[in-house]
């Protein structure tokens, strides 16, 4: 699996932008994973389900599958967060992994910076952006993406990770 980043600040843009990438990775023919990291609490199970009452009776871990998903719920309960690593080693095998967040691990990362947003930016310090999505010049050497031409940062992706071409078929 090979890995990139979308890394800035909250209201940078980065949920939007990984939305509109992933379609054309998927399209050039790529399995694509996602691991987004929250900085705060959050459940995706609700109140009353089944699934809910399990894991507030004690249960450590509630898969719930249907024929269309699964998905697999594990408590902490006070254990340490785990690692990146640790996370991507619960992902099913595929082409590349889009992390979102974790902007402090040493990984190779897009750099998604909105001038509205009025943030710092994080390449003067971060040796591991290798491009930036923005939505105005900047004074680097680093590649600039248009923040809006999601079709242009999937490609940079798809080169930069060294993702194969997917092949063109003939049709007669």
């Amino acid at each position: 699996m090979k890995i990139i980043a979308f890394a800035g600040y909250s209201g940078s843009g980065k949920t939007t932008l990984i939305e509109k990438v992933i379609p054309f990775l998927v399209m050039g023919g790529h399995r694509v994973s996602l691991l987004k990291h929250a900085h705060h609490e959050f459940d995706i199970d609700q109140p009353g389900k089944d699934s809910y009452r399990h894991r507030h009776a004690g249960a450590s871990e509630v898969l719930v599958s249907s024929s269309q998903r699964w998905a697999i719920m594990h408590e902490l309960r006070g254990a340490p967060e785990p690692s990146l690593e640790a996370q991507l080693g619960h992902l099913s095998p595929c082409d590349v992994v889009i992390v979102e967040g974790w902007k402090n691990h040493a990984m190779p990362k897009i750099e998604v910076h909105r001038k509205l947003n009025d943030k710092p930016l994080l390449f003067p310090d971060d040796r591991n952006v290798v491009a930036i999505a923005t939505d105005e010049p900047l004074a680097t050497a680093l590649p600039q993406l248009d923040l809006d031409d999601a079709e242009g940062v999937a490609q940079f992706v798809m080169t930069y990770l060294g993702l194969r071409k997917p092949l063109l078929q003939v049709v007669k």
